[in-house]
């Protein structure tokens, strides 16, 4: 990042150019993150086609934590310390390990375009837990409303059989992807409160090094890596997890933090109820997934509440900050 100049030291020029493209990379930066971001639920249905499903989701994070970590630990000079590594450990493996994993898992199961949904319910259970924690915050009406309207959506995902002519979607995916959001809104409340290095991406080097570490374990564990074969991986799912890496991982998370530097906090907030969109069109795509009446229908009903959540004005809900 460059050094900051004062305005008596900066010519009125260079700051006209500077806004200007500002106002030309901001949108970029948020068609990144709806698009990149949107794309990662396909992604891991790709890569999971022939890679176990916990064994690509170790590679993945592995890749990134030995990638960022020593860059951002050399060009930033920050030493974490072992307190800054405790709440490390704990944030990476319960947002890399267990919720990542777990919905690398689950899709297996559920379609990506509906995990995308399910994850998207991390904006209610941020709601609920900054509510139910001492001191918390107590919703206004509005987002009450979204709360409720959160819960009736997920009843129809996984209410009567066959309501609207579509099967319910598996029950245990879906309860995997929702304990996932659940935890990655409490493991997101909890770093709140923890002092980390100033450097998002060396924290964010750091969480991958921890829950890539956790995902070779419950890889081991669960005897993934015994079916975890080099030479049986297709050439797709090699390109998806690369895109992964790269794109989800990388330049995703990059464009993230920029529009955090660069625009207000509703509009970052957007990228919450966009992705299941850009997803479920995906999956439909790329995956042959179907979007039936009932799938529609929930969406509608889950992004709306995500919607009346995340645009409720600061004090009145938790605000959202998943990634």
């Amino acid at each position: 990042m460059a050094s900051t100049v004062t305005e008596i030291e900066r010519p009125l020029t260079p700051l006209k150019s500077s806004r200007a493209e500002m106002a030309h990379w901001v949108p970029l930066a948020f068609a990144a993150v709806y698009i990149l971001w949107g794309s990662t639920y396909i992604g891991i249905r790709i890569a999971i086609e022939s890679f176990p499903p916990l064994a690509m989701a170790a590679i993945r994070h592995s890749m990134v934590g030995l990638i960022l970590y020593p860059i951002l630990r050399i060009k930033t000079g920050i030493r974490p310390t072992v307190a800054n590594w405790w709440t490390a450990a704990v944030t990476g493996v319960t947002l890399l390990c267990i919720t990542n994993g777990g919905l690398s898992w689950a899709e297996q199961r559920v379609p990506s375009g509906i995990a995308a949904l399910l994850v998207a319910t991390l904006s209610l259970w941020l709601v609920i837990l900054d509510w139910l924690r001492p001191r918390g915050t107590r919703p206004v009406p509005r987002v009450f409303a979204g709360l409720i309207l959160g819960f009736v959506g997920l009843a129809l995902l996984v209410g009567p059989a066959n309501l609207g002519g579509a099967r319910r979607i598996d029950l245990v995916g879906t309860g995997v992807l929702l304990i996932g959001a659940f935890l990655w809104a409490g493991a997101s409340l909890y770093s709140k409160q923890r002092v980390m290095p100033s450097s998002p991406l060396l924290v964010v080097g750091m969480q991958s090094l921890a829950g890539g570490a956790a995902l070779w374990i419950a890889a081991i564990v669960s005897g993934e890596i015994r079916g975890l074969h080099f030479a049986a991986i297709s050439g797709r799912s090699w390109m998806a997890l690369t895109y992964l890496i790269v794109f989800g991982s990388g330049m995703g998370f990059t464009a993230y933090l920029y529009i955090l530097k660069n625009s207000t906090a509703s509009k970052v907030a957007t990228y919450a109820f966009v992705n299941p969109v850009v997803a479920l069109f995906l999956g439909w795509l790329l995956a042959g997934e179907t979007i039936t009446t009932r799938t529609a229908l929930a969406a509608a009903v889950i992004l709306t509440a995500v919607v009346l959540v995340i645009s409720t004005p600061r004090g009145g809900a938790a605000k959202v900050e998943d990634r």
